[in-house]
């Protein structure tokens, strides 16, 4: 694994881990009132787009951040459906 690999790792888990304190807060407190439901709707979308890109170029740190990402935006809008 090269340099640039690695970067590609670091960024991937901080820009993922961003999103968990958001969905632990949300999940803890079963309140969804203060999150945009068009923000992570789209969000959403567009990470699941990167996925696809990911996977098509056989990128391990886009495809692997992309797929954490997708499945916590996943959570949180079962979470603003269930909390509404």
């Amino acid at each position: 694994m090269d340099y640039i690999e690695v970067l590609g790792l670091a960024a991937a888990i901080l820009t993922t881990a961003g999103y968990v304190p958001q969905v632990y807060k949300t999940w803890r407190d079963k309140s969804t009132k203060d999150i945009s439901l068009t923000t992570y709707l789209v969000l959403f979308i567009g990470v699941v787009l990167w996925l696809t890109y990911g996977i098509l170029i056989s990128s391990l740190p886009v495809t692997l951040a992309n797929g954490i990402t997708a499945f916590l935006l996943l959570f949180m809008l079962i979470l603003k459906f269930k909390y509404k």
